[in-house]
Protein backbone atom coordinates (compact mmCIF):
# COMPACT_ATOMS: atom_id res chain seq x y z
CA UNK A 1 0.00 0.00 0.00
CA UNK A 2 1.56 3.59 -0.40
CA UNK A 3 2.86 5.69 2.04
CA UNK A 4 1.08 8.70 0.41
CA UNK A 5 -1.89 7.53 -1.38
CA UNK A 6 -3.38 10.64 -3.65
CA UNK A 7 -6.70 11.77 -2.14
CA UNK A 8 -7.58 14.85 -4.35
CA UNK A 9 -7.55 15.27 -7.76
CA UNK A 10 -8.37 17.96 -10.27
CA UNK A 11 -9.47 17.50 -13.26
CA UNK A 12 -9.70 20.60 -15.77
CA UNK A 13 -12.36 20.77 -18.59
CA UNK A 14 -15.52 19.20 -18.84
CA UNK A 15 -16.82 18.27 -22.29
CA UNK A 16 -16.54 14.28 -23.68
CA UNK A 17 -12.89 14.07 -22.07
CA UNK A 18 -13.27 15.39 -18.92
CA UNK A 19 -16.55 13.45 -17.71
CA UNK A 20 -15.32 10.61 -19.26
CA UNK A 21 -12.25 10.66 -17.15
CA UNK A 22 -13.98 11.80 -13.85
CA UNK A 23 -16.38 8.88 -14.24
CA UNK A 24 -13.96 6.32 -14.66
CA UNK A 25 -11.69 7.15 -11.95
CA UNK A 26 -14.57 7.64 -9.56
CA UNK A 27 -15.40 4.37 -10.38
CA UNK A 28 -12.29 3.01 -10.54
CA UNK A 29 -10.90 4.19 -7.36
CA UNK A 30 -14.28 3.43 -5.27
CA UNK A 31 -14.01 6.98 -3.09
CA UNK A 32 -10.39 6.51 -2.18
CA UNK A 33 -9.99 10.03 -3.66
CA UNK A 34 -11.62 13.14 -3.89
CA UNK A 35 -12.25 14.26 -7.53
CA UNK A 36 -13.42 18.20 -8.18
CA UNK A 37 -13.70 18.92 -11.98
CA UNK A 38 -13.32 22.50 -13.18
CA UNK A 39 -15.31 23.94 -16.32
CA UNK A 40 -16.73 26.81 -17.24
CA UNK A 41 -19.97 27.66 -19.09
CA UNK A 42 -18.37 30.69 -20.75
CA UNK A 43 -16.13 28.11 -22.84
CA UNK A 44 -17.40 25.68 -25.51
CA UNK A 45 -16.48 22.45 -26.19
CA UNK A 46 -15.31 21.10 -29.70
CA UNK A 47 -17.85 18.35 -29.89
CA UNK A 48 -17.52 17.36 -33.27
CA UNK A 49 -16.75 13.57 -31.92
CA UNK A 50 -19.56 11.80 -32.61
CA UNK A 51 -18.04 8.65 -34.20
CA UNK A 52 -16.63 5.91 -32.34
CA UNK A 53 -14.89 2.75 -32.42
CA UNK A 54 -16.02 -0.75 -30.47
CA UNK A 55 -13.49 -0.36 -27.70
CA UNK A 56 -16.26 2.53 -26.16
CA UNK A 57 -18.45 -0.59 -25.44
CA UNK A 58 -16.00 -1.53 -22.34
CA UNK A 59 -16.76 2.12 -21.06
CA UNK A 60 -20.60 1.09 -20.68
CA UNK A 61 -19.80 -2.25 -18.88
CA UNK A 62 -16.98 -0.92 -16.85
CA UNK A 63 -19.75 1.80 -15.26
CA UNK A 64 -22.21 -0.69 -15.14
CA UNK A 65 -24.79 1.19 -17.93
CA UNK A 66 -27.43 -0.36 -19.84
CA UNK A 67 -26.45 0.15 -23.81
CA UNK A 68 -29.84 0.96 -24.74
CA UNK A 69 -30.22 3.89 -22.12
CA UNK A 70 -27.50 5.78 -22.82
CA UNK A 71 -28.08 5.67 -26.78
CA UNK A 72 -31.59 7.06 -26.23
CA UNK A 73 -29.85 9.66 -24.04
CA UNK A 74 -27.23 10.71 -26.27
CA UNK A 75 -29.82 10.15 -29.43
CA UNK A 76 -27.43 7.44 -30.49
CA UNK A 77 -26.82 5.32 -34.01
CA UNK A 78 -24.88 1.84 -34.41
CA UNK A 79 -21.65 1.95 -36.21
CA UNK A 80 -20.57 -1.08 -38.02
CA UNK A 81 -17.60 0.62 -39.67
CA UNK A 82 -16.17 3.50 -42.16
CA UNK A 83 -16.93 3.59 -45.69
CA UNK A 84 -14.22 5.11 -47.96
CA UNK A 85 -15.67 6.68 -50.80
CA UNK A 86 -13.43 8.57 -54.12
CA UNK A 87 -10.17 7.87 -51.68
CA UNK A 88 -8.47 5.30 -53.62
CA UNK A 89 -9.83 7.19 -56.97
CA UNK A 90 -13.19 9.31 -57.82
CA UNK A 91 -15.98 6.35 -57.69
CA UNK A 92 -14.14 3.69 -55.80
CA UNK A 93 -15.20 2.65 -52.54
CA UNK A 94 -14.89 0.42 -49.67
CA UNK A 95 -15.12 -0.14 -46.16
CA UNK A 96 -13.28 -0.85 -42.74
CA UNK A 97 -15.32 -2.86 -41.12
CA UNK A 98 -15.05 -3.80 -37.13
CA UNK A 99 -15.90 -7.72 -37.71
CA UNK A 100 -13.67 -10.46 -38.00
CA UNK A 101 -13.41 -11.42 -41.85
CA UNK A 102 -13.66 -15.32 -42.87
CA UNK A 103 -11.70 -17.92 -40.60
CA UNK A 104 -8.20 -19.23 -40.21
CA UNK A 105 -8.19 -22.28 -41.13
CA UNK A 106 -5.37 -24.67 -40.27
CA UNK A 107 -3.49 -21.90 -37.88
CA UNK A 108 -2.89 -19.42 -41.83
CA UNK A 109 -4.81 -16.56 -41.45
CA UNK A 110 -7.90 -15.87 -44.29
CA UNK A 111 -6.80 -13.62 -46.69
CA UNK A 112 -4.71 -15.97 -47.65
CA UNK A 113 -7.69 -18.30 -48.96
CA UNK A 114 -9.07 -15.19 -50.37
CA UNK A 115 -5.91 -14.42 -51.96
CA UNK A 116 -5.70 -18.52 -53.05
CA UNK A 117 -9.64 -17.66 -54.25
CA UNK A 118 -8.51 -14.53 -56.64
CA UNK A 119 -5.70 -16.23 -57.91
CA UNK A 120 -7.80 -18.86 -59.07
CA UNK A 121 -9.87 -16.29 -61.13
CA UNK A 122 -12.42 -15.72 -58.02
CA UNK A 123 -14.27 -12.57 -57.89
CA UNK A 124 -15.19 -12.84 -54.53
CA UNK A 125 -14.37 -9.33 -52.69
CA UNK A 126 -12.74 -9.64 -49.40
CA UNK A 127 -15.70 -8.25 -47.72
CA UNK A 128 -18.11 -10.62 -49.09
CA UNK A 129 -16.23 -12.59 -46.00
CA UNK A 130 -17.22 -10.07 -43.26
CA UNK A 131 -20.76 -9.88 -41.47
CA UNK A 132 -20.28 -6.31 -41.02
CA UNK A 133 -19.82 -5.08 -44.20
CA UNK A 134 -22.26 -6.88 -45.04
CA UNK A 135 -24.61 -6.10 -43.34
CA UNK A 136 -23.44 -2.53 -43.61
CA UNK A 137 -24.18 -2.68 -47.02
CA UNK A 138 -28.16 -3.94 -46.64
CA UNK A 139 -28.53 -1.33 -44.27
CA UNK A 140 -29.10 -4.17 -41.26
CA UNK A 141 -28.11 -4.78 -37.57
CA UNK A 142 -28.62 -6.94 -34.87
CA UNK A 143 -26.89 -8.01 -31.42
CA UNK A 144 -24.89 -10.83 -32.93
CA UNK A 145 -21.99 -12.24 -30.58
CA UNK A 146 -21.80 -14.97 -32.87
CA UNK A 147 -23.37 -16.64 -36.08
CA UNK A 148 -25.01 -19.59 -35.59
CA UNK A 149 -23.90 -21.78 -33.55
CA UNK A 150 -20.50 -22.23 -35.54
CA UNK A 151 -17.33 -20.76 -34.98
CA UNK A 152 -17.98 -17.45 -37.05
CA UNK A 153 -17.80 -14.41 -34.94
CA UNK A 154 -20.55 -12.19 -34.84
CA UNK A 155 -21.18 -8.50 -35.16
CA UNK A 156 -18.94 -5.98 -33.62
CA UNK A 157 -19.91 -2.43 -33.31
CA UNK A 158 -19.68 0.95 -31.72
CA UNK A 159 -22.04 3.93 -31.71
CA UNK A 160 -22.67 7.21 -33.68
CA UNK A 161 -23.64 10.15 -30.81
CA UNK A 162 -24.10 13.40 -29.73
CA UNK A 163 -21.15 13.88 -27.97
CA UNK A 164 -22.94 16.81 -25.73
CA UNK A 165 -25.44 14.62 -24.88
CA UNK A 166 -23.20 11.83 -24.09
CA UNK A 167 -20.82 14.21 -22.11
CA UNK A 168 -24.25 15.45 -20.53
CA UNK A 169 -24.86 11.34 -19.44
CA UNK A 170 -21.32 10.90 -18.37
CA UNK A 171 -21.50 13.87 -15.94
CA UNK A 172 -24.59 12.50 -14.30
CA UNK A 173 -22.73 9.29 -13.73
CA UNK A 174 -19.40 10.89 -12.45
CA UNK A 175 -21.79 12.84 -10.19
CA UNK A 176 -23.79 10.10 -8.77
CA UNK A 177 -20.43 8.49 -8.19
CA UNK A 178 -19.29 11.21 -5.99
CA UNK A 179 -17.38 13.88 -8.45
CA UNK A 180 -17.83 17.54 -7.87
CA UNK A 181 -18.51 19.93 -10.60
CA UNK A 182 -16.52 23.80 -9.69
CA UNK A 183 -17.91 26.28 -12.01
CA UNK A 184 -15.20 28.80 -13.34
CA UNK A 185 -13.39 30.41 -15.85
CA UNK A 186 -9.15 29.35 -15.08
CA UNK A 187 -6.90 32.89 -15.60
CA UNK A 188 -3.78 31.21 -13.69
CA UNK A 189 -2.00 28.19 -12.84
CA UNK A 190 0.29 28.08 -9.25
CA UNK A 191 3.41 25.90 -9.55
CA UNK A 192 5.54 24.51 -6.59
CA UNK A 193 8.21 26.79 -5.87
CA UNK A 194 10.62 23.41 -4.81
CA UNK A 195 10.01 21.21 -8.06
CA UNK A 196 7.42 22.93 -10.28
CA UNK A 197 4.72 20.56 -9.45
CA UNK A 198 0.83 22.15 -9.99
CA UNK A 199 -0.18 23.83 -6.73
CA UNK A 200 -3.32 24.73 -7.41
CA UNK A 201 -5.40 26.13 -10.80
CA UNK A 202 -7.06 29.98 -9.84
CA UNK A 203 -10.39 30.98 -11.29
CA UNK A 204 -11.59 34.42 -12.11
CA UNK A 205 -13.50 34.78 -9.29
CA UNK A 206 -10.08 34.79 -7.07
CA UNK A 207 -11.11 30.74 -5.76
CA UNK A 208 -7.86 28.66 -5.49
CA UNK A 209 -8.49 25.14 -6.34
CA UNK A 210 -5.64 22.71 -4.74
CA UNK A 211 -4.97 19.28 -5.61
CA UNK A 212 -2.26 16.69 -5.78
CA UNK A 213 -2.92 15.17 -9.30
CA UNK A 214 -4.46 17.53 -11.94
CA UNK A 215 -5.88 15.78 -15.56
CA UNK A 216 -5.61 18.34 -18.22
CA UNK A 217 -8.59 18.09 -20.73
CA UNK A 218 -8.60 21.68 -21.44
CA UNK A 219 -8.75 20.95 -25.63
CA UNK A 220 -6.81 22.69 -27.34
CA UNK A 221 -5.76 25.36 -24.96
CA UNK A 222 -3.83 22.97 -22.53
CA UNK A 223 -4.14 25.26 -20.18
CA UNK A 224 -1.40 22.94 -17.72
CA UNK A 225 0.14 20.63 -19.86
CA UNK A 226 1.47 23.24 -21.74
CA UNK A 227 0.04 26.60 -21.04
CA UNK A 228 1.48 26.19 -17.24
CA UNK A 229 4.59 23.33 -17.89
CA UNK A 230 5.46 24.04 -21.17
CA UNK A 231 5.52 20.38 -22.17
CA UNK A 232 6.19 21.20 -26.02
CA UNK A 233 4.34 19.18 -28.92
CA UNK A 234 5.63 16.91 -31.82
CA UNK A 235 4.52 18.35 -34.58
CA UNK A 236 2.79 15.58 -37.85
CA UNK A 237 1.83 17.99 -40.48
CA UNK A 238 4.78 16.20 -42.36
CA UNK A 239 2.90 13.72 -42.75
CA UNK A 240 -0.90 14.50 -42.10
CA UNK A 241 -1.32 18.42 -43.60
CA UNK A 242 -4.89 18.40 -43.11
CA UNK A 243 -4.92 21.60 -40.40
CA UNK A 244 -8.32 22.49 -40.45
CA UNK A 245 -11.95 21.49 -39.64
CA UNK A 246 -15.97 22.48 -40.76
CA UNK A 247 -18.20 21.12 -38.73
CA UNK A 248 -22.13 21.15 -39.28
CA UNK A 249 -25.47 19.70 -38.35
CA UNK A 250 -28.04 19.15 -41.06
CA UNK A 251 -31.32 17.82 -40.35
CA UNK A 252 -32.14 13.83 -40.79
CA UNK A 253 -32.85 12.21 -43.90
CA UNK A 254 -32.90 8.48 -44.57
CA UNK A 255 -31.26 5.59 -44.88
CA UNK A 256 -30.10 5.76 -41.20
CA UNK A 257 -27.00 4.41 -41.89
CA UNK A 258 -25.17 1.93 -39.71
CA UNK A 259 -21.75 3.24 -40.62
CA UNK A 260 -19.67 6.33 -40.87
CA UNK A 261 -19.15 7.82 -44.21
CA UNK A 262 -15.33 9.76 -44.95
CA UNK A 263 -16.00 11.66 -48.63
CA UNK A 264 -12.60 12.70 -50.11
CA UNK A 265 -12.47 16.21 -51.55
CA UNK A 266 -10.28 17.81 -53.22
CA UNK A 267 -8.19 19.32 -50.40
CA UNK A 268 -8.90 16.91 -47.76
CA UNK A 269 -12.22 14.92 -46.88
CA UNK A 270 -15.86 15.32 -45.59
CA UNK A 271 -17.58 13.15 -42.80
CA UNK A 272 -21.15 12.08 -42.35
CA UNK A 273 -22.37 10.62 -39.55
CA UNK A 274 -26.12 10.03 -39.15
CA UNK A 275 -27.82 10.30 -35.31
CA UNK A 276 -31.16 9.76 -34.65
CA UNK A 277 -32.47 13.47 -34.94
CA UNK A 278 -29.80 14.90 -37.03
CA UNK A 279 -26.65 14.08 -39.05
CA UNK A 280 -23.52 15.32 -38.13
CA UNK A 281 -20.85 17.00 -40.91
CA UNK A 282 -17.83 18.02 -41.50
CA UNK A 283 -14.80 18.92 -43.54
CA UNK A 284 -11.23 18.11 -42.54
CA UNK A 285 -9.18 20.34 -45.20
CA UNK A 286 -5.47 21.66 -46.04
CA UNK A 287 -5.76 25.26 -45.82
CA UNK A 288 -2.18 25.05 -47.80
CA UNK A 289 -4.48 24.26 -51.07
CA UNK A 290 -8.20 25.69 -50.20
CA UNK A 291 -9.32 28.97 -48.93
CA UNK A 292 -11.82 28.66 -45.62
CA UNK A 293 -14.52 30.07 -47.89
CA UNK A 294 -14.14 27.26 -50.28
CA UNK A 295 -13.95 24.65 -47.78
CA UNK A 296 -17.55 25.66 -45.90
CA UNK A 297 -18.45 26.05 -49.61
CA UNK A 298 -17.74 22.33 -50.36
CA UNK A 299 -19.20 21.17 -47.32
CA UNK A 300 -22.16 22.85 -47.49
CA UNK A 301 -22.53 21.63 -51.40
CA UNK A 302 -22.06 18.29 -49.65
CA UNK A 303 -25.36 18.07 -47.33
CA UNK A 304 -27.57 15.58 -47.55
CA UNK A 305 -30.14 17.16 -45.33
CA UNK A 306 -30.97 21.50 -44.39
CA UNK A 307 -28.20 22.77 -42.91
CA UNK A 308 -29.00 23.29 -39.25
CA UNK A 309 -26.61 25.97 -38.62
CA UNK A 310 -23.32 27.98 -39.89
CA UNK A 311 -20.16 25.77 -40.12
CA UNK A 312 -17.96 26.01 -36.86
CA UNK A 313 -14.68 26.41 -37.60
CA UNK A 314 -11.14 24.68 -35.72
CA UNK A 315 -7.82 24.71 -36.55
CA UNK A 316 -5.30 21.85 -35.60
CA UNK A 317 -1.86 20.70 -35.41
CA UNK A 318 -1.91 16.85 -36.22
CA UNK A 319 0.80 15.84 -33.36
CA UNK A 320 0.59 15.19 -29.52
CA UNK A 321 3.11 16.39 -26.50
CA UNK A 322 6.41 15.37 -26.09
CA UNK A 323 5.55 14.49 -22.35
CA UNK A 324 1.46 13.65 -22.08
CA UNK A 325 2.17 13.37 -18.30
CA UNK A 326 4.61 15.65 -16.94
CA UNK A 327 5.23 16.21 -12.70
CA UNK A 328 2.12 16.08 -11.55
CA UNK A 329 -0.21 16.66 -14.53
CA UNK A 330 -1.89 14.09 -17.59
CA UNK A 331 -3.11 15.84 -20.00
CA UNK A 332 -5.77 13.34 -22.03
CA UNK A 333 -8.35 14.10 -24.80
CA UNK A 334 -6.77 17.24 -27.03
CA UNK A 335 -4.37 18.59 -24.46
CA UNK A 336 -2.58 15.72 -25.40
CA UNK A 337 -2.55 15.83 -28.81
CA UNK A 338 -4.47 15.79 -31.87
CA UNK A 339 -5.83 12.54 -34.28
CA UNK A 340 -7.46 13.72 -36.85
CA UNK A 341 -11.13 12.07 -36.82
CA UNK A 342 -10.37 9.79 -39.69
CA UNK A 343 -10.91 6.45 -37.78
CA UNK A 344 -12.67 7.80 -35.26
CA UNK A 345 -10.03 7.35 -32.72
CA UNK A 346 -10.30 10.79 -30.55
CA UNK A 347 -12.57 9.12 -27.78
CA UNK A 348 -10.90 5.87 -27.51
CA UNK A 349 -7.54 7.65 -26.87
CA UNK A 350 -9.49 9.53 -23.86
CA UNK A 351 -10.29 6.10 -22.74
CA UNK A 352 -6.66 4.48 -23.04
CA UNK A 353 -5.28 7.12 -21.72
CA UNK A 354 -7.39 6.66 -18.52
CA UNK A 355 -7.17 3.07 -18.01
CA UNK A 356 -3.03 3.77 -18.76
CA UNK A 357 -3.26 6.15 -15.86
CA UNK A 358 -5.20 3.38 -13.42
CA UNK A 359 -2.48 0.59 -14.03
CA UNK A 360 0.60 3.11 -13.39
CA UNK A 361 -1.37 4.94 -10.89
CA UNK A 362 1.22 7.02 -8.89
CA UNK A 363 0.99 8.10 -5.22
CA UNK A 364 2.28 11.79 -3.99
CA UNK A 365 5.44 11.25 -5.49
CA UNK A 366 4.93 10.78 -8.71
CA UNK A 367 7.85 7.90 -9.42
CA UNK A 368 9.81 9.20 -12.74
CA UNK A 369 9.60 5.26 -13.71
CA UNK A 370 5.37 5.53 -13.59
CA UNK A 371 5.52 8.81 -15.73
CA UNK A 372 8.48 7.99 -18.08
CA UNK A 373 6.54 4.33 -19.06
CA UNK A 374 3.17 6.13 -19.64
CA UNK A 375 5.11 8.45 -21.64
CA UNK A 376 6.35 5.90 -23.77
CA UNK A 377 3.17 4.07 -23.89
CA UNK A 378 0.97 7.14 -24.86
CA UNK A 379 3.20 7.30 -27.80
CA UNK A 380 3.53 4.02 -29.12
CA UNK A 381 0.18 4.07 -29.51
CA UNK A 382 -0.40 7.50 -31.10
CA UNK A 383 2.28 6.92 -33.47
CA UNK A 384 0.53 3.65 -34.71
CA UNK A 385 -2.59 5.28 -35.29
CA UNK A 386 -0.72 8.20 -37.19
CA UNK A 387 1.00 5.74 -39.54
CA UNK A 388 -2.39 3.51 -39.81
CA UNK A 389 -4.34 7.44 -40.69
CA UNK A 390 -0.94 8.03 -43.37
CA UNK A 391 -1.49 5.34 -45.19
CA UNK A 392 -4.81 6.62 -46.24
CA UNK A 393 -3.29 9.47 -47.76
CA UNK A 394 -0.23 8.20 -49.36
CA UNK A 395 -1.34 5.03 -50.83
CA UNK A 396 -4.18 6.30 -52.98
CA UNK A 397 -3.98 6.63 -56.68
CA UNK A 398 -5.53 10.54 -57.11
CA UNK A 399 -3.36 12.97 -58.47
CA UNK A 400 -6.52 15.12 -59.66
CA UNK A 401 -5.45 18.23 -57.18
CA UNK A 402 -2.81 19.45 -55.54
CA UNK A 403 -3.67 18.17 -52.48
CA UNK A 404 -3.70 14.43 -53.83
CA UNK A 405 -0.42 15.14 -55.45
CA UNK A 406 1.22 16.37 -52.63
CA UNK A 407 -0.17 13.45 -50.34
CA UNK A 408 1.39 10.81 -53.00
CA UNK A 409 5.07 13.00 -52.32
CA UNK A 410 4.63 12.29 -48.41
CA UNK A 411 7.93 10.42 -47.07
CA UNK A 412 6.14 7.63 -44.94
CA UNK A 413 7.45 6.77 -41.44
CA UNK A 414 9.86 3.78 -41.77
CA UNK A 415 7.55 1.06 -39.57
CA UNK A 416 4.29 2.02 -41.90
CA UNK A 417 6.70 1.61 -45.00
CA UNK A 418 8.04 -1.66 -44.25
CA UNK A 419 4.75 -2.83 -43.27
CA UNK A 420 3.57 -2.08 -46.77
CA UNK A 421 6.56 -4.18 -47.86
CA UNK A 422 6.26 -7.28 -46.31
CA UNK A 423 2.03 -6.83 -47.02
CA UNK A 424 3.11 -6.61 -50.99
CA UNK A 425 5.68 -9.51 -50.45
CA UNK A 426 3.45 -11.88 -48.50
CA UNK A 427 -0.09 -10.76 -48.32
CA UNK A 428 1.10 -10.86 -44.37
CA UNK A 429 -0.39 -8.53 -41.77
CA UNK A 430 2.32 -8.55 -38.51
CA UNK A 431 0.45 -6.49 -35.51
CA UNK A 432 2.77 -4.56 -33.66
CA UNK A 433 2.69 -5.29 -29.80
CA UNK A 434 -0.63 -3.31 -28.62
CA UNK A 435 -1.12 -1.52 -31.70
CA UNK A 436 -4.75 -0.63 -31.60
CA UNK A 437 -5.78 -1.14 -35.26
CA UNK A 438 -5.54 -5.44 -35.91
CA UNK A 439 -4.63 -7.07 -38.95
CA UNK A 440 -7.95 -7.48 -39.94
CA UNK A 441 -8.12 -3.33 -40.68
CA UNK A 442 -5.07 -3.16 -41.77
CA UNK A 443 -5.59 -5.56 -44.51
CA UNK A 444 -9.14 -3.49 -44.97
CA UNK A 445 -7.18 -0.34 -45.36
CA UNK A 446 -4.18 -2.01 -46.93
CA UNK A 447 -6.59 -3.31 -50.02
CA UNK A 448 -9.28 -0.71 -50.12
CA UNK A 449 -6.10 1.64 -51.52
CA UNK A 450 -4.52 -0.75 -53.95
CA UNK A 451 -1.65 -1.95 -51.63
CA UNK A 452 -2.19 -5.24 -53.35
CA UNK A 453 -0.14 -8.69 -52.47
CA UNK A 454 2.26 -10.41 -54.57
CA UNK A 455 1.93 -13.83 -53.24
CA UNK A 456 -0.28 -16.03 -50.24
CA UNK A 457 0.84 -18.15 -48.07
CA UNK A 458 0.90 -21.74 -49.77
CA UNK A 459 -0.32 -23.64 -46.45
CA UNK A 460 -3.49 -22.19 -48.01
CA UNK A 461 -3.08 -24.40 -50.51
CA UNK A 462 -3.20 -27.29 -48.48
CA UNK A 463 -6.64 -27.56 -48.80
CA UNK A 464 -8.47 -29.84 -51.63
CA UNK A 465 -10.33 -27.69 -54.32
CA UNK A 466 -13.79 -29.43 -53.72
CA UNK A 467 -12.73 -28.64 -49.86
CA UNK A 468 -11.62 -24.88 -50.46
CA UNK A 469 -14.69 -24.64 -52.63
CA UNK A 470 -16.72 -25.79 -49.95
CA UNK A 471 -15.22 -23.67 -46.95
CA UNK A 472 -15.62 -20.61 -49.32
CA UNK A 473 -19.41 -20.87 -50.18
CA UNK A 474 -20.08 -22.08 -46.91
CA UNK A 475 -18.94 -19.04 -45.17
CA UNK A 476 -20.63 -16.69 -47.78
CA UNK A 477 -24.05 -18.23 -47.66
CA UNK A 478 -23.90 -18.20 -43.96
CA UNK A 479 -22.88 -14.75 -43.35
CA UNK A 480 -25.94 -13.94 -46.29
CA UNK A 481 -28.18 -15.75 -44.16
CA UNK A 482 -27.48 -13.98 -40.94
CA UNK A 483 -27.71 -10.60 -42.49
CA UNK A 484 -30.99 -11.49 -43.90
CA UNK A 485 -32.50 -12.60 -40.75
CA UNK A 486 -31.32 -9.13 -39.65
CA UNK A 487 -34.00 -5.75 -38.97
CA UNK A 488 -33.31 -2.91 -40.95
CA UNK A 489 -30.93 -0.61 -38.99
CA UNK A 490 -33.78 1.89 -38.52
CA UNK A 491 -36.32 -0.58 -37.33
CA UNK A 492 -33.82 -1.75 -34.85
CA UNK A 493 -33.06 1.85 -33.25
CA UNK A 494 -36.90 2.61 -32.91
CA UNK A 495 -37.37 -0.57 -31.68
CA UNK A 496 -34.92 -1.11 -28.41
CA UNK A 497 -33.19 2.55 -28.02
CA UNK A 498 -35.32 5.32 -29.77
CA UNK A 499 -34.69 8.54 -27.96
CA UNK A 500 -37.92 10.28 -27.24
CA UNK A 501 -37.06 13.66 -28.77
CA UNK A 502 -35.88 11.91 -31.78
CA UNK A 503 -38.23 12.33 -34.95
Amino acid sequence: MSAQPIERIVIVGGGTAGWMTAALLAKALGGTARIELVESEEIGTIGVGEATIPQIRHINAFLGLDENEVMRAARATFKLGIQFNDWLRPGHSYIHAFSDIGLPQGGVPFQHYWLRERAQGGTHALWDYSLNAQAAAAGRFARMEQVGGGPLTGVRWAYHFDAGLYAAHLRQVAEHLGVTRREGRIVDVDLRGEDGFIAAVKLADGTRVTGEMFIDCSGFRALLIEGALHAGYDDWRQWLPCDRALAVASARVPPMRPYTQANARPAGWQWRIPLQHRTGNGHVYCSAFISDDQAAATLLANLEGEALGAPRPFRFTAGMRKQVWMRNCVALGLAAGFMEPLESTTIHLVQSGVDRLLKLFPDRAFDAALCAEFNRQTRFEYERIRDFLILHYTASERRDTPFWRHCAAIARPEGLQQKIEVFEASGQIFRDGEELFTEVGWQQIMLGQGVEPRAYHRLADALQPSQFQEFMGSLRALIQRAVADMPEHADFVARHCKAAAAG
